[in-house]
């Protein structure tokens, strides 16, 4: 995936920047000038180099944005599992466990996407409101309907996001009207790839899209690794989201121990997949999607909103698998990573009550990492995107906490709030009011309010 060519004029950014990088899950630059040219970190330098720099760089003096006292850039948030055909009815539903919430909302929602004309006007809304909340790459779950997966990625095409796309398989275990066989599963996931080829859309990438393995025969399972592999593909799914559906796997398919071995001599596990939930995962099964190279997409919210589990992101962590955070819409119930990094905070929390004393919860440091840099790497994009390094693409967020509308103050009358305070509170407190700007690749696609 690469930048488009931007019709963004050369830019300097003088002020903060947070960031996290390999070694510190949060930094904070304080008074530093970044340049951006063609989409791409040009240099990342002192305040008091910016005119030899622009000099070296040919910029001028109007290239310059001065960020005021309550601002600062931060990378474009990274959702790693998003399904865009059920935003229509977010936050309904909740009241149910995952296997009957799908069959009650998901499939019947889903089945309507055969109309590509409605499937547009939805996931324009899907995408907007992502954008909306600072998400610059998004991994969608479309639905099983070639031309209407194709719409998605159109809109997100137009609508400047980065997205990983995916038509969804399914070919068992699923309603009659929304099923599909083995054959058209396949013959139509080919034709999505080769479509979404022609349309040159540089920021979008088609993506292998098994449902989940109850939804799929392993025929199916066997023919997308193999379609991954001869495309040289990303591939998403769900794996070991709850009890009741690790059960489901196993009788479903008896000649394996667990549902990663199921996707493993399915060809399904390589270095650029990325499963979303991992909830019930043996310490043998861990060995096994880190020696793959897997990523895993923590959905907090919608663990909880359907009590599907309490995912251990400690423990991941120390078991070095790539870890990335996804709304997990519609299960979860807001479309921001905002809301995900709290929710990934009180999980971690709960969990720890009923650990040793010296178990570590996740704080806010490494949960913003986990947003920006952590799910760059779920995606294989970390050469790309996910912080502030020269020769990465420029997607970022212009952060003020100081707005007129902002959700909360951040002077108060015991005293001044330093710039760590802000960027906590901002991810506690904020909201999209606090996201002022939004880039792309170097392109603005939020306008400023006024």
């Amino acid at each position: 995936m690469s930048c488009r060519e931007s019709d963004e004029t050369s830019r300097i950014f003088r002020g903060t920047f947070v960031h996290a990088t390999a070694k510190e899950p949060l930094e904070i630059c304080e008074d530093r000038i970044l340049g951006v040219t063609d989409g791409k970190i040009q240099f990342i330098g002192g305040a008091d180099e910016l005119s030899s720099l622009c000099t070296e760089y040919n910029f001028i003096a109007e290239d310059v944005q001065q960020l005021n006292e309550g601002q600062f850039l931060i990378p474009g948030f990274v959702d790693t599992h998003f399904h865009a055909p059920q935003y229509p009815y977010t936050g309904t539903g909740m009241d149910l466990q995952l296997l009957g919430w799908l069959e009650k909302y998901a499939f019947p929602v889903e089945s309507k996407y055969a109309d590509a004309d409605f499937a547009k006007r939805m996931y324009d809304k899907a995408v907007r409101h992502s954008l909306k909340w600072g998400t610059t790459t998004a991994s969608y779950f479309a639905t099983i309907h070639t031309e209407a997966t194709l719409e998605l990625a159109k809109v997100a095409a137009k609508r400047g996001q980065r997205a990983f796309v995916g038509k969804v398989n399914m070919d068992q275990n699923s309603p009659k009207f929304y099923i599909e066989s083995t054959e058209e599963s396949l013959r139509e996931t080919e034709r999505f790839i080769a479509e979404l080829k022609k349309l040159n859309l540089p920021r979008i990438t088609p993506v292998i899209t098994p449902r989940f393995s109850p939804s799929c025969t392993v025929e199916l399972l066997e023919g997308l690794g193999k379609l991954a592999k001869r495309y040289d593909l990303p591939i998403q799914s769900h794996m070991s989201e709850s009890a009741e559906e690790c059960e489901l796997a196993v009788s479903l398919f008896p000649d394996y121990k667990n549902d990663t071995e199921v996707h493993d001599r399915s060809g399904l596990l390589t270095d650029k997949t990325y499963m979303a939930h991992c909830l019930c995962l043996s310490d043998e099964e861990i060995d096994i999607v880190r020696q793959r190279g897997c990523g895993i997409a923590h959905c907090p919210s919608s663990n909880t909103a359907v009590r599907s589990g309490m995912f251990d992101v400690r423990k991941m962590l120390n078991a070095k698998v790539k870890i990335g955070l996804g709304t997990d819409v519609a299960g979860g119930y807001q479309p921001s990573i905002l809301d995900a990094i709290r929710q990934a905070i009180i999980v971690s929390k709960l969990l720890s009550l009923n650990k040793p004393s010296d178990y570590q919860s996740i704080e806010y440091r490494e949960a913003f990492m986990l947003a920006t840099l952590g799910g760059s790497q779920v995606l294989g994009l970390d050469d790309k995107i996910g912080n502030f390094e020269v020769g990465k693409e420029f997607d970022a967020l212009l952060i003020d906490v100081c707005c007129e509308d902002s959700p909360f103050d951040v002077i108060n009358d015991l005293y001044t709030d330093n710039i760590e305070d802000k960027v906590q509170k901002f991810l506690y407190l904020g909201d999209d009011r606090n996201i002022k700007e939004v880039y792309v690749c170097g392109e603005r696609v939020k306008e400023p309010k006024t």
